[in-house]
């Protein structure tokens, strides 16, 4: 059973180890509607801590050209928002961890000046001129102006298991964990894009949210999750079904396991999950990314004992971030991580040979890329 609220593992984790070499986030994604026009379109919001034991009043940025030459590594609080769609962007607003306050308890909570994120509420303003993006690089962000209030309710989990028990979060066994305390989430309030106002409603905001913590990323990289899914065979919209996908290439210390996804698919109710930690189920995968002029496209095939799930997405590439982290370490690999909040597909359960349902998804969250060579 994977649906099990674990507030524990979503607070803040930049302990031992990872307090000098670490990075700790919690994402939201969701999708809003233009208050003139009814125009939907999907955003996100991300709280990225990053180093804490080297803060200083102001925030370290690893890609600043002196703080290569003298292998500096970063700290700061970075808060990244920003959209999808013919219009996309990402923006960056740095905090040094003299100006964050936060609680490494449960449940969490991180403030900076205006920006704000407990389990339940987020608000926030990033403002980055265009002059501070041309002249300033180690941004690594766009230009424009996001403002947003938000209440966010988590439905349903991907509770992962133990490996991202107490014990290994101790251990800091994995150099990537990942816990989603609300794969299936909805919000309300308000986001203003440059001066337009979107509308964020409970019942069609299709959110998520998650958090991913650790010493480095994958390679590749691979993330696909919806809730606004509907049945091919009765036509009918699946109002309590979310699926969820990560995973690409985890390592344990030094050892990395190769091509392995973590998968959970709660369809009305019943819960199918295909698992590689969670040995005993036999869980098998296989999957591909392609990326193409025009769009990048996931083809994943998980089979257990007694389920097997067969998953295909596409997302227009014009709709799409490449999305820009720098590691702990102060290194920039991912320099083609494409991520989108457009992606659509169909994905196929069966369960003992036979169809359970298949399955349209739209408003994909989806995420590919690998470590520039």
């Amino acid at each position: 059973m994977f649906n099990k609220h674990d507030i524990n593992r979503n607070t803040l984790q930049l302990k031992g180890g990872q307090a000098r070499r670490g990075y700790d986030w919690w994402w939201h994604s969701f999708t809003a509607y233009n208050k003139k026009t009814g125009e939907a379109k999907p955003f996100y919001i991300e709280f990225f801590l990053c180093n804490p034991k080297f803060g200083q009043y102001d925030p370290i940025l690893g890609q600043l050209e002196e703080n290569q030459a003298k292998h500096v590594k970063p700290s700061y609080l970075m808060v990244n928002v920003g959209c999808w769609g013919k219009k996309h962007l990402q923006l960056h607003r740095f905090f040094g961890w003299s100006k964050i306050d936060y609680n490494f308890g449960a449940p969490f909570y991180v403030k900076a000046d205006d920006c704000y994120l407990t389990e339940s509420i987020t608000y926030g303003d990033v403002f980055v001129p265009k002059g501070e993006v041309e002249n300033h690089p180690e941004l690594m962000s766009d230009y424009g102006h996001i403002h947003w209030n938000l209440v966010i309710h988590k439905d349903i989990a991907f509770n992962v298991g133990y490996g991202a028990s107490s014990l290994f979060r101790k251990l800091q066994l994995f150099e990537m964990f990942w816990h989603a305390e609300g794969m299936k989430s909805s919000f309300e309030g308000s986001i203003f894009l440059d001066g337009e106002e979107y509308e964020v409603r409970k019942d069609d905001s299709y959110g998520y949210s998650d958090k991913n913590w650790g010493k480095d990323f994958t390679s590749p990289w691979v993330w696909l999750s919806s809730n606004n899914l509907t049945s091919k065979i009765s036509g009918k919209k699946l109002t309590n079904s979310v699926f969820d996908i990560g995973g690409g290439r985890p390592k344990i210390g030094p050892f990395a396991l190769n091509r392995k996804l973590l998968s959970a698919f709660y369809y009305e109710g019943r819960e199918f999950e295909f698992n590689f930690s969670k040995f005993w189920t036999n869980c098998k995968t296989k999957f591909s990314s392609e990326e193409t002029d025009t769009k990048i496209i996931w083809h994943v095939e998980q089979k257990t004992w007694k389920n097997i799930v067969v998953v295909d997405i596409t997302c227009q590439k014009e709709d799409m971030l490449l999305i820009n982290y720098e590691a702990p370490n102060g290194k920039k690999l991912h320099n083609r991580l494409w991520n989108g909040g457009n992606g659509k597909g169909i994905i196929t359960l069966y369960h003992k040979g036979e169809i359970v349902d298949v399955i349209e998804a739209q408003n994909v969250g989806c995420e590919y890329g690998e470590y520039s060579k």
